[in-house]
């Protein structure tokens, strides 16, 4: 049975043993690797490993090493990866969940305008434009 984050919440707060409480929700704790996520997006919006790494913007070698498992980016870097990638809002915010790192938070200046550059489905150089031109730092 899949559980949404709140009901998951509230049986933390009211469980006694917690490793009862992973036993019995294991199948709803996100495990998943950022390599293996990012490669099944790939695969999902048929997009080609070289042409995400050279619209991403970062450096190819550092890029590759990310979708091979080895090297774990930094916040903004995977943001670029998924500006790169072309993916939905909801997928980036999934996808920052999983991994970890806080969702894009709209009431934060920053995260704000990297949210409606990748909803308008803006290019990483537009997205960087639009931040500078609001005094916020860039993606990189």
């Amino acid at each position: 049975m899949v559980k949404d984050t709140s009901q998951m919440l509230l049986e933390l707060e009211n469980c006694s043993d917690f490793k009862e409480f992973l036993n019995e929700n294991s199948e709803n704790i996100v495990k998943k690797e950022l390599s293996l996520s990012l490669n099944e997006l790939l695969k999902q919006h048929n997009i080609k490993k070289s042409a995400a790494v050279r619209h991403s913007e970062i450096n190819e070698i550092y890029a590759y090493q990310i979708f091979a498992g080895s090297r774990v980016p930094e916040r903004n870097k995977l943001l670029c990866i998924c500006i790169g990638m072309g993916l939905e809002l909801s997928e980036v915010q999934t996808l920052l969940k999983t991994t970890g790192y806080a969702p894009l938070y709209v009431k934060n200046p920053f995260d704000c305008t990297v949210a409606f550059g990748i909803h308008k489905k803006l290019k990483l150089l537009e997205i960087n434009a639009l931040l500078y031109e609001n005094g916020l730092d860039t993606l990189g």
